[in-house]
């Protein structure tokens, strides 16, 4: 499911994956021709995939499909399990644009059937009817009482162009809701932005923790009260890729937790930043820092197969530049040296130790290169600015760059994956070059690349 797509004209949207009873599901909204179904509601459908080790998949019939002509869109929501129920909330989106909250249940979590009144809830007085969305349920464990965070909009904020808020229901038999106060109100940049999509909320080693997307990127917050005061960590995003959508969690075995997002499509397939909705699944394994901030890193078992490690020639491209296919040294005090290795299978797995010697201003890895440094996508790893970019992405506040770490990079079809030192993951999609080589670059330092195997994908 890494990666996963369906066949065209389809594509992955918003992702809501839930954890019970040692089963991982993943439920997913099914796009066609990236939002544009049903006059440009969406058209969505709830699609559903499960597994009890992320490694053997059974795909489901759909969990929650549209069966009325004014059903435009069945949005995004959470599945909550109760007392041997399982309760899919989740928008609708109405012919005339707004939105309504409705709810189906299921007793296996994979047939569901929908409850009436259908839908049950609208937005109240104050709040905008365009945006009422995203329903995510919880239970506060010490009120016993059922919370509802949904997506909504104030419609008379004081401050211009802001307001979005999460509002927080509640309710005591997960039927009837009544409308609390805003849970959290982020006060982002004005416009789509301020607006917080898709909430996420879950209780990790004395920790809470509030996931939402502004713009389509995940943030979080961290509490050690249910209901706040919320804390910004100092990276408050789970990757550095605007590409990388709607990132929501679910607990799996072992006291893991996984983030589930998607890749957003590239208009016209070019590689020019601009995204278009929907597109392939991509998984993370979030991890807890000792200070409760979060990390994310591939998930061990879903990585792509692949063949036995190739055995793959060097060559410098100047004189600073030595070494074979498996460990190069670059030294370049001054300027830049760089060397090549050649005959890199466009869908492969690369992992490689970077060791810097010296104090280094940028250490580079062009993939999918060609020609004598003549293009490639650009990996670098930047110690004194703290950054790693890959070609329009960027990871900021990477602290350890000036000391040896690992790199794990994925090249499959038109997308680029890397995990920096099993701790800060990004992702592009880099649809044009098709090259070869595999440059390695030092710009005013010294680097050690060791142990650098490129596996071919099967």
């Amino acid at each position: 499911m890494q990666y996963f797509k369906p066949e065209a004209p389809y594509f992955v949207g918003d992702c809501m994956p839930f954890f019970h009873d040692g089963t991982f599901h993943l439920y997913w909204l099914v796009d066609e021709n990236h939002h544009q179904a049903k006059g440009g509601l969406g058209g969505h459908q709830w699609a559903h995939a499960s597994t009890h080790d992320l490694i053997d998949w059974v795909h489901h019939p759909l969990a929650i499909a549209c069966t009325e002509e004014w059903e435009g869109s069945i949005c995004t929501g959470s599945t909550f399990y109760h007392d041997g129920t399982y309760y899919g909330y989740y928008a609708t989106r109405m012919p005339d644009r707004t939105e309504k909250l409705s709810l189906a249940v299921s007793t296996d979590g994979i047939t569901f059937a929908k409850t009436l009144p259908n839908p049950f809830a609208v937005p109240g007085a104050g709040y905008r009817p365009q945006h009422y969305r995203d329903p995510f349920v919880f239970v506060d464990e010490t009120t016993g009482e059922f919370n509802m965070l949904v997506t909504a909009a104030i419609q008379d904020y004081p401050l211009y162009g802001l307001g979005g808020c999460l509002l927080r229901l509640t309710s005591r038999d997960l039927k009837k809701w009544d409308v609390a106060e805003p849970f959290l109100i982020p006060g982002s940049q004005p416009g789509h932005g301020s607006i917080p999509e898709c909430p996420d909320y879950f209780k990790w080693h004395d920790w809470y923790y509030l996931v939402f997307g502004l713009d389509g990127v995940a943030h979080y917050r961290m509490s050690r009260q249910p209901h706040g005061p919320w804390l910004r960590p100092p990276v408050d995003t789970f990757d550095g890729s605007t590409l990388a959508a709607v990132m929501k969690t679910a607990a799996f075995t072992g006291d893991r937790r996984l983030g589930v997002a998607f890749l957003n499509a590239r208009k016209d397939n070019k590689d020019d930043g601009q995204r278009i909705y929907a597109g392939n699944a991509v998984f993370r394994e979030i991890f807890q820092h000792a200070d409760g901030t979060l990390g994310t890193k591939f998930p061990a078992e879903m990585s792509p197969a692949h063949g036995d490690p190739l055995a793959l020639s060097f060559a410098p491209l100047t004189s600073g530049a030595t070494g074979d296919g498996s460990c190069v040294q670059i030294d370049a005090l001054e300027g830049l040296e760089a060397g090549m290795i050649t005959g890199v299978p466009r869908n492969a797995h690369i992992t490689v130790t970077v060791t810097p010697q010296a104090p280094t201003a940028a250490i580079g890895l062009w993939l999918r290169g060609s020609g004598a440094l003549a293009s490639g996508y650009q990996l670098r790893c930047l110690p004194y600015e703290r950054r790693v970019t890959l070609n329009q992405q960027v990871l900021t506040c990477v602290d350890g760059l000036d000391q040896p770490f690992q790199l794990d990079i994925i090249l499959k079809d038109d997308i680029i994956d890397v995990c920096v030192d099993n701790r800060r993951c990004v992702i592009d999609r880099c649809p044009e070059l098709s090259g070869n080589c595999l440059f390695l670059c030092v710009e005013n330092g010294a680097v050690n690349f060791a142990d650098l195997r490129i596996f071919p994908l099967a």
